[in-house]
């Protein structure tokens, strides 16, 4: 290809709305003041425990809803677990932690799992808005089994996409991770190929519209962001796809949003 064509696509891709969704990391930067994530966090932590949850997934929002694709209102989503806790005095209590996968700083095609604080999940935020599933009790009880066994990492592929197709092993993302542990719960099985079969089979991920160019494009911008993983339509993984599975299979005790001022059912 000739420079000039090389210097038209370095245009393109500067100018061009490539989808907005937001990766799954860790808060270097917070946008929000840190008493008012630490009052929310503390709320979600309270409403959760108040409904004996030990076992939810929940979701926040990383970037201004404004520039998300149709359909896709959360950009994070992790596993919140009910266990005993060590407090930064040093004192022990029972509380949430949370089971993330974050891209690793440098390197935004490579991601980990890493365990953090209710706090630290919503140092990420944009705005103080949760998607919280809590799943039936014998769900939240297969799931902790996963959780706590080696099944759990064992499902985590660190080549990174935000567009992961989760029927596909190629890439993963956050919520590809959780739906595959789910998944792995639901079916009692460590096996990766089945897991996917499972998806494949009763999994209807959410649609993400993009202009041939932006698709042509994408990696260039950011290769965290390729879609060879799909074919002619990309759907991914998303707080709402997992959120309509569950409700369609009667997998839920509950779905909703809660903000600092309400609570609201989905």
């Amino acid at each position: 290809m000739s420079r000039i064509f090389f210097a038209i696509v370095l245009l393109v891709v500067t100018l061009l709305p490539i989808p907005s969704l937001a990766g799954s990391s860790a808060a270097s930067h917070p946008v929000l003041p840190t008493d008012e994530v630490a009052a929310f966090s503390n709320k979600v932590q309270r409403d959760l425990a108040a409904r004996g949850a030990n076992v939810a997934i929940v979701s926040r929002v990383g970037r201004d809803p404004a520039v998300l694709p149709d359909g896709i209102n959360y950009t994070h989503v992790a596993f919140w677990v009910y266990a005993r806790i060590t407090k930064a005095d040093g004192s022990t209590g029972m509380g949430y932690r949370v089971y993330n996968l974050y891209q690793r700083e440098g390197d935004l095609t490579q991601s980990d799992l890493v365990q953090d604080s209710p706090g630290d999940f919503f140092a990420g935020a944009h705005s103080l808005d949760a998607g919280i599933i809590i799943p039936d009790p014998r769900l939240q009880r297969q799931l902790l089994e996963v959780i706590n066994s080696s099944t759990y990492t064992e499902l985590h592929n660190p080549r990174y996409s935000v567009l992961a197709n989760p029927r596909s092993g190629q890439f993963q993302n956050c919520t590809e991770h959780t739906l595959d542990v789910l998944m792995a719960a639901l079916y009692d099985t460590q096996d990766p190929a089945q897991i996917k079969a499972n998806i494949a089979a009763y999994f209807a991920p959410q649609p993400v519209q993009l202009g041939a160019l932006q698709r042509l494009l994408a990696p260039a911008a950011s290769q965290a962001l390729t879609t060879i993983d799909h074919g002619s339509d990309v759907g991914t993984a998303t707080f709402g796809s997992i959120a309509r599975f569950m409700e369609a299979n009667n997998l839920h005790d509950e779905i909703y949003r809660i903000t600092p001022m309400q609570v609201v059912r989905f």
